[in-house]
């Protein structure tokens, strides 16, 4: 038996290594792949969509914010994986009252390794972990001589209302790496529940007045037909479709997000 501090400081006993592992997070179901825990994994969300044949096979729970908990219970898991983001309070508390629950909490690059590492460490993984986060470390060390042509940064996550990625989370911790400044990170707000990802107009937008507009592909699916849109506001802007999960997947995808930033960006 072994206890475990999750990311959200909670004291968790792991028994034996898990042999039913539900995740409630597509970055992290993806990690648990690349861990190897192909029998492990009995249920994943519907959002999981990597890898595909995951996806097409494995049980599916529910959304992350809307689970099934009969089919939870059906399942039998020995271990459920969540994050405090990406699930619902109500919902993972329902579930720690029956099963052994295991929470992330990611907001930087550093604590994306950190929740690797112990996912690693619970599923007796470690060397393979340990491989994913080296191969994580050794590309974004990469980024360090990436000079990027612009110098500031709105990223934007949905259109009606326009909302923009704010601070304290992994995407903005993303745009710190590549040496940008997120101009609404430091956003003055009348929500500070809002601040991560705060809700602007389109005369802050004006104001501001970013060099780089990021229309990000999830969750609001951004497109070619949306960048006229956000000309017409900043028409001096570089505006760009950009691949949603390299920038907030923060499992094992992360190896993948230095070189995609750089092809799109250098």
């Amino acid at each position: 038996m072994s206890i475990f501090i999750d990311q959200m400081l909670r004291e968790v006993e792991i028994k034996s290594k898990p042999q039913r592992i539900i995740s409630l997070v597509p970055s992290q179901t993806e990690l648990l792949y690349h861990l190897g825990l192909q029998n492990e994994i009995c249920g994943i969300t519907k959002f999981c969509v990597h890898p595909h044949e995951w996806y097409i096979n494995k049980t599916k729970v529910g959304g992350t914010k809307k689970i099934n908990f009969n089919v939870i219970a059906s399942l039998k898991p020995d271990l459920i994986i969540g994050n405090k983001e990406e699930n619902l309070k109500e919902e993972i508390e329902q579930l720690m009252q029956h099963y052994t629950v295991w929470m992330s909490d990611v907001n930087t690059l550093q604590q994306a390794t950190a929740m690797i590492k112990q996912v690693a460490e619970i599923t007796q993984t470690n060397d393979k972990g340990q491989e994913i986060v080296q191969q994580i470390e050794k590309e974004f060390q990469r980024l360090k001589n990436f000079k990027s042509p612009y110098k500031n940064v709105a990223y934007f996550i949905w259109i009606n209302p326009l909302m923009v990625v704010g601070q304290n989370n992994i995407i903005n911790s993303i745009i710190k790496e590549l040496g940008l400044k997120n101009i609404f990170e430091q956003f003055d707000t009348l929500q500070p529940k809002s601040c991560r990802y705060p809700q602007i107009s389109e005369e802050e937008l004006i104001k501001q007045n970013p060099e780089l507009i990021l229309l990000s592909t999830e969750p609001y699916p951004f497109s070619e037909k949306h960048i006229p849109y956000f000309k017409k506001l900043c028409p001096n802007a570089k505006i760009l479709i950009v691949d949603g999960e390299m920038f907030s997947w923060y499992g094992s995808r992360l190896a993948l997000t230095p070189q995609y930033l750089i092809d799109v960006l250098g």
